[in-house]
């Protein structure tokens, strides 16, 4: 008797953690971007990266990734987009965000990251997809040099249409002299999504 009130017990725990645990994975924010080469769906994690989750929403919410483009791409590193229309003319952003790259995230390979100048806290609209584990781009201490780029989310689907980009042969393109997909990759859209 005393063992199945035991094991009723761990069990009912073991239930609760399991909801709770799911309640939590259920509240992080989803991401369609659609391009015309597939979906990449994205999770945020709001936890924490809070201002960079709340700037990247804010331009989802606007329809400002409407018609941007992926505009440098480099095999072996990241796919970096967000910024530029298919005209190669730049977005009028927002106001620039403090960078959150000490919060504990890595640039590992699928993860999403704020792009920036080489000031620290200069992000806006920007944004980049690891296709590598790329561990020098992570904080190291608060210094010009050591910030490191803010990682606020990864792709929980559509990695292989992150490949497909990264294969696209790039050259020269608009005002950039390498890099750019020679098939334009669009982002037809940047939508919420609630499963």
């Amino acid at each position: 008797m005393k063992i199945t009130n035991l094991l009723s017990s761990i069990l009912g725990a073991t239930l609760l953690i399991s909801s709770s645990i799911t309640a939590q994975a259920a509240e992080l924010p989803l991401v369609v971007l659609e391009t015309n080469q597939g979906d990449i769906t994205i999770e945020l994690d709001q936890e924490r990266a809070p201002i960079s989750v709340e700037n990247f929403l804010n331009y989802v919410d606007s329809g400002y990734y409407s018609g941007t483009i992926f505009h440098r791409v480099i095999p072996g590193f990241m796919a970096q987009g967000g910024g530029f229309t298919t005209d190669y003319q730049k977005k009028m952003t927002g106001d620039e965000v403090h960078n959150e790259a000490d919060n504990g995230l890595k640039n590992s390979l699928g993860t999403i990251a704020m792009a920036r100048t080489s000031n620290p806290h200069s992000a806006t609209s920007q944004f980049f997809i690891n296709t590598a584990n790329n561990g020098f781009l992570n904080h190291t201490r608060k210094s010009r040099n050591g910030w490191g780029y803010t990682v606020f989310g990864r792709v929980v689907e559509g990695m292989a249409v992150v490949r497909k980009i990264e294969k696209i042969k790039t050259g020269a393109g608009g005002i950039f002299g390498s890099d750019v997909p020679k098939e334009m990759v669009i982002i037809n859209s940047a939508k919420r999504f609630k499963p």
